[in-house]
């Protein structure tokens, strides 16, 4: 009896695990499916779809992009291949994504630099700006096509820079069309920018520049960085955004055109001082023109500071009736 009583509790528990064995192995909408090619075949669709897994239903949408299948529309398409106990989990619908590789606005700007690199009386690639005509977002190609785009047909005019580049990718479906590209291509150099107006004479402050890249034809030579530009003074007007050239800039002007000036005569031991007047501008370090008012005759000095030139004597000078008075006072500090 007690035998007969585990023969059967044996055969209960079998038949369950029959039973589960059967359920796991019944066929089951998936509520996600990925796909990589341009069909969506019933094993995509369904777990366990059995010899029916390979037949293509629907199309798949386009690279990179995500569809929606109605579960009515699936149940139909499935019909006349008799999936036993089918189980739709309650779904109202079947979410498709078509995987791809993507390729930026960033990597086409790129891919057209380094294809324009050097030609044309171009020059490198990181120099170069790149401004299509229409926008990109993304590129979706096919996830399986490696390597990079191949140009196939390139147009340049050097004079405005528009180009017109199309390219192909071995292996891939991309028609030509997709893969064609208009734009103007820059060449950018990296310069000092100001960041507001600037009067003449007026010096350059480090909050008064930035530096980035700007377009080569705009400096009509090579710009200068912003260490270069601060210190320097501005010899015309210049205008916010504007990007500097060396000829924008001259060295602070210390000593002005007509401007009353001391000049000192130096030699070992002695150092005299005369009233003067500038008769032109002139910046630190300066050989600029000066009338001294005693002997009414012009001399070259050095401009040693504000208001201050300075004149070293080839020799010793000899003392006269119109010799200017000796000091023994230092010049004045700068």
């Amino acid at each position: 009896m007690i035998r007969i009583v585990l023969a059967l509790v044996l055969m209960a528990a079998f038949g369950r695990e029959t039973t589960a064995a059967n359920a796991s192995a019944a066929p089951q909408v998936r509520e996600l499916v990925t796909v990589s090619s341009e069909i969506v075949r019933i094993g995509d669709l369904v777990e366990n779809a059995g010899p029916a897994a390979d037949v293509p239903v629907f199309r798949a949408p386009d690279l990179g992009q995500t569809g929606a299948v109605q579960m009515a529309r699936i149940v139909e398409a499935l019909r006349p291949y008799d999936l036993a106990g089918l189980d739709t989990r309650g779904l109202n619908e079947v979410v498709v994504t078509r995987l791809s590789r993507a390729m930026t606005a960033e990597d086409i700007n790129d891919r057209i630099a380094r294809a324009l690199s050097r030609q044309y009386g171009l020059g490198e690639a990181q120099n170069l700006a790149v401004v299509l005509d229409r926008d990109i977002r993304i590129l979706h190609v096919e996830p399986t096509v490696g390597g990079d785009l191949v140009v196939s047909r390139m147009y340049v005019d050097p004079r405005t820079g528009r180009f017109d580049i199309s390219f192909e990718l071995p292996g891939s479906t991309l028609s030509r069309r997709g893969l064609r590209f208009t734009g103007t291509v820059t060449e950018t150099a990296e310069a000092a920018t100001l960041t507001r107006s600037l009067r003449i004479g007026e010096i350059i402050k480090a909050s008064d520049v930035t530096t980035g890249r700007r377009p080569k034809s705009e400096l009509r030579g090579d710009g200068i960085g912003a260490d270069q530009a601060i210190g320097m003074a501005a010899k015309t007007t210049l205008r916010s955004g504007q990007a500097l050239r060396i000829d924008d800039l001259i060295k602070p002007q210390i000593v002005q055109r007509n401007e009353a000036v001391t000049i000192y005569y130096e030699v070992p031991g002695i150092m005299l001082t005369v009233r003067g007047k500038a008769t032109e501008s002139g910046a630190m370090g300066d050989v600029v023109g000066v009338l001294n008012i005693q002997s009414n005759r012009t001399v070259q000095a050095t401009v040693v500071g504000p208001g201050r030139v300075s004149i070293a004597a080839a020799g010793p000078l000899m003392a006269s009736a119109t010799a200017p008075a000796v000091t023994d006072q230092a010049p004045p500090t700068q």
